[in-house]
């Protein structure tokens, strides 16, 4: 009965002590992802050429805009903050880089990563992120 304990609370307390390392790692890499993006952007003057390339195409503006007649009560999140952690955990760090290579680079349609995200997250995560584009965007 003593090996038992001996062995069962270390596993326990590893248990809980990698949970809260993997929470925590995710919980800094997002904010730390968040605070990089968006220092990039507001510092480049890159926002207002999003807003540009948004409002000279028709397919992109109603894809946001759809995120205007939202209900933010019933969306699972609703801050750059809680859109970044979910984003790295069902995207995945490594993947949301290459998009954004792929982007930069103007080597991926905006079909093709749209299908990617599409295809890792629900409607709902969908329609958050197009609130938080929108409120970003638009300033609502």
């Amino acid at each position: 009965m003593k090996l038992i304990k001996y062995l069962l609370i270390p596993l326990v307390l590893l248990g809980i002590a990698g949970f809260a390392v993997y929470y925590v790692g995710t919980n800094m890499a997002s904010e730390k992802l968040m605070d990089v993006v968006t220092t990039e952007l507001e510092n480049s003057g890159e926002i207002d050429n999003i807003k540009e390339v948004i409002e000279g195409d028709p397919e992109l503006k109603s894809f946001i805009e759809e995120a205007s007649t939202a209900d933010a009560k019933e969306l699972p999140f609703t801050t750059k903050e809680e859109a970044t952690r979910v984003l790295v955990n069902k995207v995945g760090l490594s993947s949301l880089n290459e998009i954004r290579v792929k982007v930069q680079d103007g080597s991926a349609s905006k079909e093709e990563i749209l299908q990617e995200v599409e295809s890792k997250l629900s409607e709902e995560e969908i329609l958050a992120l197009k609130v938080i584009a929108y409120k970003e965007l638009y300033g609502n």
